[in-house]
C-alpha cells in the first residue's frame, strides 16, 4: 500500500478493543489521551487530539504535549451527556522544523541568508488565515527576512516566541497521519456516584401478617432519606405467577397464603408493563416515585426478562419459549437447581425480531409512564450480550438519562463484556473479598488496568440472594467494618436491609442464603428502629455527599501499615481540591495498633512538614509531621475517614 505520510500514530489510549467500544466519563470529567509518535529522521513533529460532542458539526483540537519516549499527551473535558468522539492527527511541523533548524545554526554562529529566504516561504501562506495584528506583524518579518541589511534584527526575530506561536497556532499539517475515531459516552453524576438501599415493598407493611403496598413504601422514604441514600431499588413490582409458585424457603410446593417470589413474573393479572395488585395500583406506584424525588431519592426498577408458566406471553407469543419434545415449557434451570416458577426467554426464536422491540417497549413503558430513570437488571449475563449492547443504545438515545445496574455475579470476562456493552455499573466481587491482601488487589484491579475506562463497580456487602458467610452471626463491628469498606473503596455502595443494619443473618446451613428469605415470603419489620449501625451508616453517606475525593473509585492509593489487619488508603477528586485517608481495622473482636505510612509524595509534602486529618466521624483532629503515624483501632468503632488539611 502505498502512503506519502512520514508520522506513524501508536497505542492511543484510553480506547476499548481497538475501538469497537466506548470507554465511560461522567459530566465535566476530563480524558487524558496518549499515544507513542514517531517518524524517520530529526524533524519537528506536532500532534493534536481532535474531538466533538455527537452533536456539534465542528471539531474542537487540543495540542498534544511531547513527552520522554516519543509519548505525546493531551487532555479535554466532556461537558454535555452523550457521546464524544476523538482521534489523534500528527504531521511533520515543517515552519516549526526550519525555526528550530535555524536557531541551531544561529548559535553556531553560521550566516543563515538562504535559511531566512526559505523562512519566507513558510509565512506567506499564513498571511490570510491570521489576524490584521498578527499580519502586520508577519509583514515585517518577510520585509526582513528578504532585505540583508536588516540581517541582525532578522536572525533575532526568526527564532522569537511571537513567530514560534503564530506557526503553532497556524499549522499547515501537510501529510497529517490520524487515527481512526474513538468514542466515550458521557453520564450523569449518579453514574458514577450513587449510594442503593433494597427493601421488599411487600414488606413495608406496619401491620404484622399484612402484605405491603406502595402507600406503606411511602412511610419509608423519610428513613431512607435520613440513612442518606439517593437510589431505592426494589425486587420486581410486577403481578407473580401462581402455576408453580414457590413456597417458602424455596419450596417446591407453595401452601395457601404463600406470595411466590417476585422474579417469577406474570400471572392472569398482567406481565412487565403491570403492577402486582396486592401492592397498589400503577397511580400508588407513581406517587411513590414522585415522593421519593421530592426526598432526592430515584427510584430504580427491577428489569428481570423472564415469564412465570402463567405469564400472557406463555399464551400470547408461545414462540418466544422454548418447548420440549414431549410438549411441556423449558422451565429454567442451573443444574442442579431448578426454577419451575420462571420460564426462560428464548432468545433464539425466529421471532426475535418482534421480541426485542417488546422488551425495549417494556423498559420505555416505565420510563415514560412513570419517571423510571435507573433500572437494576436481573441476570442479565444469561441473555444475549448483542441484544443489551441494542437495547441500552436505544433506550438512552431517547433518554441519556437512564442507568443500567448489571446483576452479574459472574466470570470476570462476561462481567466486562456487559459493561463495554453499555451498563452503566456492576455489582462486583467486593461481596467475597475480606483480607487486606484481597481488598488491594481487587482495588489496584479495578482501578489501576484498562477496566477503569468501562467498568464501574457498585459494592454491596449483601443483597437477597447473598447473605455472605462472614456476615452469618456476625457482630455489630463485622457490619461498620464492610459498610465502611464498600462506602469508601467505591464510589457506588449498596445494601438489602433492613436486614443488613438489623444484623439479621440467620442463614441456610452451609449456604450463603438467607432463612426465611424474602424471596419467597413476607417478613414484619419494625422500620422505627434505629440503632449504633442506622446511625453510623446515615453519618458515612452524608460524608460522602461532602467529600469529592469519595464520589470516585479510580483515584486510590493503599498505604503502607505494620499490620495485616489494618488497611489504610488515601483517595482524591481529579483537582487534588479534596483528599481523604482511610483507615479501617479488619478484626471485629480485638483492638488493633497500626503505624500507617502517609504517601507523602502524593500528598505533596516532605517529612517534618504538618498537616492537620480530622476524623469526619468523630470530629477528632490530629496534627502528623511525620511520614509513619501511630493508630489504635477499637471494635467499637473500627475505622478512621480522616479530612487531610495542609
Amino acid at each position: 500500500m502505498l502512503n506519502q505520510k512520514r508520522v506513524i500514530i501508536e497505542n492511543v489510549l484510553p480506547q476499548l478493543d481497538n475501538g469497537a467500544f466506548f470507554i465511560k466519563r461522567i459530566v465535566g470529567q476530563k480524558i487524558n489521551v496518549i499515544a507513542d509518535i514517531i517518524s524517520d529522521g530529526h524533524d519537528v513533529m506536532e500532534a493534536v487530539v481532535q474531538y466533538k460532542f455527537e452533536k456539534d458539526k465542528k471539531w474542537s483540537e487540543v495540542r498534544m504535549n511531547a513527552l520522554p519516549n516519543d509519548v505525546f499527551d493531551a487532555t479535554f473535558s466532556v461537558e454535555k451527556q452523550g457521546y464524544y468522539s476523538y482521534f489523534v492527527e500528527a504531521w511533520i511541523d515543517y515552519a516549526l522544523n526550519w525555526q528550530y533548524g535555524i536557531g541551531k545554526k544561529i548559535n553556531d554562529n553560521q550566516h543563515v541568508k538562504s535559511e531566512l529566504l526559505e523562512g519566507v516561504e513558510y509565512i506567506k501562506p499564513l498571511l490570510s488565515k491570521v489576524s490584521a495584528s498578527d499580519k502586520k506583524y508577519l509583514n515585517e518579518v518577510v520585509e526582513l527576512f528578504s532585505n540583508e541589511t536588516n540581517y541582525e534584527k532578522a536572525v533575532i526575530e526568526a527564532v522569537s516566541d511571537k513567530l514560534k506561536t503564530i506557526f503553532k497556532e497556524n499549522p499547515a499539517k501537510f501529510l497529517a497521519n490520524q487515527t481512526q475515531e474513538l468514542r466515550v459516552y458521557v453520564d450523569r453524576q449518579k453514574a458514577l456516584f450513587s449510594t442503593w438501599y433494597e427493601f421488599f415493598p411487600r414488606s413495608a407493611s406496619k401491620e404484622e401478617g399484612r402484605h405491603g403496598t406502595f402507600k406503606d413504601c411511602e412511610q419509608i422514604l423519610p428513613k431512607v432519606a435520613k440513612m442518606g441514600f439517593d437510589t431505592l431499588y426494589f425486587p420486581p413490582v410486577h403481578p407473580i405467577g401462581e402455576v408453580n409458585r414457590k413456597g417458602k424457603n424455596n419450596a417446591t410446593d407453595a401452601q395457601p397464603g404463600d406470595v411466590g417470589s417476585p422474579w417469577g413474573i406474570g400471572s392472569q393479572y398482567g406481565g412487565h408493563k403491570s403492577i402486582h395488585p396486592e401492592l397498589g395500583t400503577i397511580d400508588d406506584f407513581k406517587s411513590l416515585v414522585k415522593k421519593a424525588k421530592s426526598l432526592d431519592i430515584e427510584i430504580a426498577m427491577d428489569f428481570a426478562l423472564q415469564a412465570a408458566p402463567d405469564h400472557p406471553y406463555v399464551n400470547e407469543f408461545p414462540q418466544w419459549f422454548k418447548w420440549r419434545p414431549d410438549g411441556t415449557v423449558q422451565y429454567a434451570e442451573n443444574p442442579p437447581k431448578k426454577y419451575q416458577d420462571i420460564l426462560p426467554i428464548y432468545f433464539e426464536s425466529g421471532d426475535w425480531k418482534n421480541l426485542w422491540k417488546e422488551l425495549l417497549d417494556c423498559a420505555l413503558f416505565w420510563v415514560e409512564e412513570c419517571g423510571i430513570r435507573v433500572f437494576r437488571v436481573d441476570n442479565p449475563h444469561t441473555k444475549p450480550f448483542f441484544f443489551w449492547g441494542w437495547l441500552i443504545a436505544e433506550v438512552k438515545k431517547k433518554y441519556p438519562d437512564v442507568l443500567f445496574l448489571a446483576e452479574a455475579f459472574t466470570r470476570p470476562k462476561i462481567m466486562h463484556e456487559l459493561a463495554k456493552q453499555g451498563f452503566t455499573q456492576s455489582y462486583s466481587y467486593y461481596t467475597w473479598r475480606n483480607t487486606k491482601a484481597e481488598l488491594q488487589e481487587y482495588l489496584t484491579e479495578l482501578t489501576q488496568t484498562n477496566q477503569k475506562e468501562f467498568f464501574r463497580p457498585n459494592f454491596w456487602p449483601n443483597t437477597p440472594d447473598i447473605n455472605p458467610f462472614p456476615l452469618q452471626g456476625a457482630n455489630e463491628s463485622t457490619h461498620l467494618q464492610k459498610y465502611f469498606l464498600a462506602a469508601t473503596l467505591s464510589s457506588s455502595v449498596g445494601i438489602y436491609g433492613p436486614i443488613f443494619e438489623y444484623m439479621v443473618s440467620d442463614a441456610i446451613p452451609g449456604k450463603e442464603e438467607y432463612m426465611d428469605s424474602e424471596k419467597y415470603q413476607i417478613r414484619h419489620w419494625d422500620w422505627n428502629k434505629e440503632n449504633k449501625i442506622t446511625m453510623l451508616i446515615s453519618k458515612i453517606n452524608q460524608i460522602r455527599k461532602e467529600q469529592t475525593s469519595l464520589q470516585q473509585t479510580n483515584n486510590i492509593e493503599f498505604c503502607d501499615t505494620d499490620n495485616d489487619q489494618v488497611i489504610a488508603y488515601y483517595k482524591f477528586d481529579d483537582n487534588k481540591e479534596n483528599e481523604t485517608l482511610m483507615i479501617a481495622s479488619l478484626d471485629a473482636y480485638y483492638t488493633k495498633q497500626a503505624w500507617v505510612k502517609l504517601p507523602l509524595k502524593s500528598l505533596g509534602i516532605h517529612e517534618g512538614q504538618s498537616i492537620t486529618v480530622v476524623d469526619l466521624i468523630t470530629g477528632n483532629s490530629y496534627n502528623w509531621d511525620k511520614e509513619w503515624n501511630f493508630v489504635e483501632l477499637h471494635p467499637v468503632l473500627p475505622f478512621h475517614l480522616f479530612k487531610i488539611q495542609k
